[in-house]
C-alpha cells in the first residue's frame, strides 16, 4: 500500500509530459484504481534470470543497474533529447503494452527524443522478450496489475 501511495503522488506531481518519449496517448494512460482482486504474475523465473542477464550486459549503463536510470529524466538535455527513463514501475513504462516495449527496443527512440538505439540486429526476439519480463519484475504489484488489466489481459 505504501508504494501504491508514493506512485499515485509521484504521477500526480510529475506525469507523463507530453514532451517525453511516450508512446501512447496521455489521455488513453492507465490509471491506478481500487481493485480487489489483484492480478497474480505468472512470471517465468528463468526467462527473469536471462532478462537480467541481458540487461545487465546491454542496458545498464544507461537505464541503471535496477531500472532506476537517472533523477533528471524528464529534463531534456542541451540537445533536445530526453535521457533513459526509468523501467523499475517509477516512470512511464508501464504505461505501454508489451508490443510498445518490444517495438521501442527493437527499433530504438525517435531521434528527436532520445538517444536509444536500435537493438534489432543485437538482441534477438526472445532475447528482448525476455529483458521486457525481467523490467516487469522490478514493477510493484500495483503498477503490475494496473498494466496487466490494461494491456495483457482481455476478457
Amino acid at each position: 500500500m505504501r508504494y501504491f501511495l508514493i506512485i499515485v503522488l509521484i504521477s500526480l506531481i510529475l506525469g507523463c509530459s507530453d514532451e517525453s518519449s511516450s508512446l501512447i496517448d496521455n489521455a488513453t494512460a492507465p490509471t491506478i484504481s481500487d481493485q480487489s482482486a489483484m492480478a497474480v504474475r505468472n512470471l517465468d523465473k528463468s526467462q527473469i534470470e536471462r532478462g537480467a542477464a541481458i540487461y545487465a550486459a546491454n542496458c545498464i549503463a544507461c537505464h541503471g543497474q535496477n531500472g532506476e536510470a537517472t533523477p533528471d529524466w524528464r529534463k531534456a538535455g542541451a540537445d533536445g533529447k530526453y535521457p533513459p527513463p526509468p523501467l523499475n514501475g517509477t516512470a512511464h513504462t508501464w504505461h505501454h503494452s508489451t508490443e510498445v516495449l518490444k517495438k521501442t527496443i527493437l527499433k530504438g527512440t525517435p531521434p528527436e527524443l532520445g538517444s536509444m538505439p536500435a537493438w534489432e540486429d543485437k538482441l534477438t526476439e526472445q532475447q528482448v522478450d525476455d529483458v521486457i519480463v525481467w523490467i516487469i519484475s522490478l514493477w510493484p504489484d500495483e503498477i503490475y496489475d494496473v498494466w496487466y488489466k490494461n494491456f495483457e489481459h482481455v476478457d
